[in-house]
Protein backbone atom coordinates (compact mmCIF):
# COMPACT_ATOMS: atom_id res chain seq x y z
CA UNK A 1 0.00 0.00 0.00
CA UNK A 2 3.13 2.10 0.74
CA UNK A 3 4.39 2.72 -2.36
CA UNK A 4 7.97 4.93 -3.75
CA UNK A 5 7.43 8.01 -5.11
CA UNK A 6 9.95 9.59 -7.15
CA UNK A 7 9.74 14.00 -6.34
CA UNK A 8 10.01 16.01 -9.57
CA UNK A 9 13.27 18.44 -10.11
CA UNK A 10 15.43 15.73 -8.42
CA UNK A 11 14.54 15.87 -5.65
CA UNK A 12 14.61 12.55 -4.00
CA UNK A 13 12.15 9.44 -3.19
CA UNK A 14 9.79 9.26 -0.66
CA UNK A 15 7.40 6.53 0.48
CA UNK A 16 3.92 7.53 0.07
CA UNK A 17 0.18 5.65 1.15
CA UNK A 18 -2.86 6.46 -0.94
CA UNK A 19 -4.23 8.83 1.63
CA UNK A 20 -1.21 10.55 1.07
CA UNK A 21 -1.24 11.26 -2.47
CA UNK A 22 -5.22 12.50 -1.65
CA UNK A 23 -4.04 14.74 1.38
CA UNK A 24 -1.34 16.13 -1.34
CA UNK A 25 -4.61 17.19 -3.63
CA UNK A 26 -6.13 18.96 -1.24
CA UNK A 27 -3.43 21.21 -0.03
CA UNK A 28 -3.02 24.55 -2.11
CA UNK A 29 0.38 26.11 -3.26
CA UNK A 30 2.59 27.83 -0.61
CA UNK A 31 0.28 26.80 2.24
CA UNK A 32 1.60 26.64 5.53
CA UNK A 33 1.03 23.10 6.94
CA UNK A 34 2.04 21.67 10.23
CA UNK A 35 2.06 17.55 10.13
CA UNK A 36 1.33 16.35 13.43
CA UNK A 37 3.24 12.83 14.25
CA UNK A 38 4.95 13.38 11.18
CA UNK A 39 6.70 10.19 11.07
CA UNK A 40 9.82 9.90 9.10
CA UNK A 41 8.82 12.88 7.05
CA UNK A 42 7.88 11.81 3.87
CA UNK A 43 4.59 14.00 3.37
CA UNK A 44 5.94 16.81 4.68
CA UNK A 45 8.74 16.60 2.25
CA UNK A 46 6.41 15.54 -0.57
CA UNK A 47 4.10 18.73 0.13
CA UNK A 48 7.12 20.93 0.33
CA UNK A 49 8.78 19.87 -2.92
CA UNK A 50 5.24 19.57 -4.95
CA UNK A 51 3.09 22.21 -3.40
CA UNK A 52 5.93 24.67 -1.91
CA UNK A 53 4.74 24.18 0.99
CA UNK A 54 6.10 26.01 4.25
CA UNK A 55 5.73 22.65 5.96
CA UNK A 56 6.64 21.69 9.65
CA UNK A 57 6.62 18.64 12.08
CA UNK A 58 5.84 17.76 15.28
CA UNK A 59 6.85 14.24 16.26
CA UNK A 60 8.08 12.19 18.96
CA UNK A 61 10.07 9.39 18.36
CA UNK A 62 13.93 10.77 18.15
CA UNK A 63 15.07 8.08 15.04
CA UNK A 64 11.90 9.69 12.71
CA UNK A 65 13.20 13.14 13.68
CA UNK A 66 16.52 12.20 13.02
CA UNK A 67 15.22 10.66 9.37
CA UNK A 68 13.35 13.98 8.94
CA UNK A 69 16.60 16.06 9.17
CA UNK A 70 18.10 13.88 6.44
CA UNK A 71 15.40 14.42 4.34
CA UNK A 72 15.55 18.42 4.97
CA UNK A 73 13.03 18.80 6.84
CA UNK A 74 14.67 20.53 10.05
CA UNK A 75 11.25 22.56 11.38
CA UNK A 76 10.24 19.24 12.91
CA UNK A 77 9.55 19.64 16.65
CA UNK A 78 10.14 17.13 19.71
CA UNK A 79 6.83 16.55 21.89
CA UNK A 80 3.87 15.01 22.47
CA UNK A 81 0.75 15.98 20.56
CA UNK A 82 -1.36 14.82 23.53
CA UNK A 83 -0.25 17.50 25.30
CA UNK A 84 -1.88 20.36 22.88
CA UNK A 85 -0.25 22.33 20.52
CA UNK A 86 0.34 25.33 23.25
CA UNK A 87 3.49 26.88 21.40
CA UNK A 88 0.82 27.66 18.32
CA UNK A 89 -1.25 30.71 18.34
CA UNK A 90 -4.67 30.80 16.50
CA UNK A 91 -5.18 30.42 12.83
CA UNK A 92 -1.16 30.54 12.52
CA UNK A 93 -1.40 27.24 10.14
CA UNK A 94 -3.52 27.05 6.48
CA UNK A 95 -3.80 22.97 7.38
CA UNK A 96 -3.31 21.04 10.37
CA UNK A 97 -2.28 16.99 9.30
CA UNK A 98 -3.48 14.21 11.56
CA UNK A 99 -2.42 11.31 9.11
CA UNK A 100 -2.83 7.31 10.91
CA UNK A 101 -2.08 8.77 14.54
CA UNK A 102 -5.77 9.46 15.37
CA UNK A 103 -6.35 5.79 16.60
CA UNK A 104 -2.91 5.96 19.25
CA UNK A 105 -4.25 9.09 20.80
CA UNK A 106 -4.74 9.55 24.56
CA UNK A 107 -6.73 12.47 24.12
CA UNK A 108 -8.21 12.86 21.02
CA UNK A 109 -11.09 15.29 21.54
CA UNK A 110 -8.58 17.78 22.87
CA UNK A 111 -6.45 17.16 20.27
CA UNK A 112 -8.58 18.22 17.46
CA UNK A 113 -10.03 20.93 19.03
CA UNK A 114 -6.38 22.28 19.36
CA UNK A 115 -6.09 21.81 15.55
CA UNK A 116 -9.16 23.64 15.08
CA UNK A 117 -8.20 26.62 17.03
CA UNK A 118 -4.36 26.58 15.07
CA UNK A 119 -5.15 25.88 11.35
CA UNK A 120 -7.91 27.11 9.21
CA UNK A 121 -8.78 23.81 7.53
CA UNK A 122 -7.34 19.87 9.19
CA UNK A 123 -6.99 17.33 7.68
CA UNK A 124 -7.59 13.34 9.41
CA UNK A 125 -6.43 10.14 7.76
CA UNK A 126 -7.26 6.95 9.76
CA UNK A 127 -7.89 3.20 8.95
CA UNK A 128 -11.99 2.11 9.08
CA UNK A 129 -12.16 -0.39 11.48
CA UNK A 130 -15.52 -1.45 9.55
CA UNK A 131 -14.14 -2.57 7.03
CA UNK A 132 -15.95 -5.27 5.50
CA UNK A 133 -12.27 -7.59 6.25
CA UNK A 134 -12.21 -6.73 9.76
CA UNK A 135 -16.15 -7.22 10.28
CA UNK A 136 -15.80 -10.75 8.73
CA UNK A 137 -12.75 -11.83 10.49
CA UNK A 138 -14.38 -10.83 14.13
CA UNK A 139 -17.82 -12.55 13.11
CA UNK A 140 -16.43 -15.89 11.26
CA UNK A 141 -13.14 -16.17 13.50
CA UNK A 142 -14.33 -14.10 16.65
CA UNK A 143 -10.65 -12.75 16.89
CA UNK A 144 -9.43 -9.39 16.90
CA UNK A 145 -8.38 -8.64 13.08
CA UNK A 146 -5.16 -8.30 11.21
CA UNK A 147 -5.51 -6.56 7.85
CA UNK A 148 -2.62 -4.49 6.16
CA UNK A 149 -4.05 -1.33 7.44
CA UNK A 150 -4.15 -2.95 11.21
CA UNK A 151 -1.62 -5.18 10.94
CA UNK A 152 -0.67 -6.01 14.78
CA UNK A 153 -0.97 -8.27 16.97
CA UNK A 154 -3.53 -7.03 19.62
CA UNK A 155 -0.94 -7.14 22.36
CA UNK A 156 1.54 -5.30 20.48
CA UNK A 157 -0.54 -2.58 18.42
CA UNK A 158 -0.18 0.96 19.31
CA UNK A 159 -3.72 1.35 18.19
CA UNK A 160 -5.78 2.23 21.29
CA UNK A 161 -9.19 3.90 19.33
CA UNK A 162 -10.26 2.20 16.99
CA UNK A 163 -12.82 3.46 14.67
CA UNK A 164 -15.33 3.65 11.73
CA UNK A 165 -15.97 6.19 9.57
CA UNK A 166 -19.65 6.65 10.97
CA UNK A 167 -17.89 6.95 14.31
CA UNK A 168 -15.89 10.14 13.10
CA UNK A 169 -18.37 11.09 11.74
CA UNK A 170 -20.54 11.41 15.33
CA UNK A 171 -16.82 12.59 16.73
CA UNK A 172 -16.82 15.67 14.31
CA UNK A 173 -20.38 16.53 15.31
CA UNK A 174 -19.80 16.63 19.28
CA UNK A 175 -16.09 18.65 18.58
CA UNK A 176 -18.06 21.19 16.68
CA UNK A 177 -16.36 20.41 13.09
CA UNK A 178 -18.11 20.78 9.71
CA UNK A 179 -17.03 17.64 7.20
CA UNK A 180 -16.26 19.60 3.96
CA UNK A 181 -15.30 16.57 2.61
CA UNK A 182 -15.00 12.56 3.07
CA UNK A 183 -13.31 10.62 0.80
CA UNK A 184 -12.84 6.87 1.70
CA UNK A 185 -10.35 4.62 -0.40
CA UNK A 186 -10.45 0.96 -1.51
CA UNK A 187 -6.34 0.33 -1.35
CA UNK A 188 -4.90 -2.61 -2.45
CA UNK A 189 -1.59 -3.92 -3.81
CA UNK A 190 0.71 -1.93 -5.63
CA UNK A 191 -0.56 1.25 -5.25
CA UNK A 192 -4.13 0.35 -6.52
CA UNK A 193 -6.71 3.03 -5.20
CA UNK A 194 -10.62 3.46 -5.80
CA UNK A 195 -12.94 5.85 -4.21
CA UNK A 196 -15.30 3.81 -2.01
CA UNK A 197 -18.63 6.22 -2.50
CA UNK A 198 -21.01 3.45 -2.20
CA UNK A 199 -21.23 2.02 1.28
CA UNK A 200 -18.27 3.50 2.12
CA UNK A 201 -18.30 2.75 6.23
CA UNK A 202 -18.22 -0.87 4.50
CA UNK A 203 -16.31 -0.94 1.71
CA UNK A 204 -12.92 1.61 2.38
CA UNK A 205 -10.33 0.21 4.58
CA UNK A 206 -9.37 3.96 5.01
CA UNK A 207 -10.46 7.37 4.83
CA UNK A 208 -9.59 11.15 4.27
CA UNK A 209 -11.43 14.10 6.22
CA UNK A 210 -11.45 17.80 5.20
CA UNK A 211 -12.81 19.66 8.22
CA UNK A 212 -13.04 23.12 9.34
CA UNK A 213 -14.18 24.80 12.56
CA UNK A 214 -18.22 25.43 12.40
CA UNK A 215 -19.09 29.12 12.78
CA UNK A 216 -20.23 30.07 15.99
CA UNK A 217 -24.17 29.76 16.81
Amino acid sequence: MITDFELPRGAGMVRLGPEDRVIIELVPEGARVLDLGCGEGDLLKALTVIKGARGEGIELSDACIQACVRKGITRVHHSDIDEGLANYSDESMDFVLLTNTIQVLHKPLQLIKEMARVGRKCVVAFPNFGYWRVRVQLLLGGRMPKTGRLPHEWYESPNIRLLTLLDFREFCRKAGMRILKEIPLRTGGLGRTRRANFMPNLRADVAVFLLEKEAPK
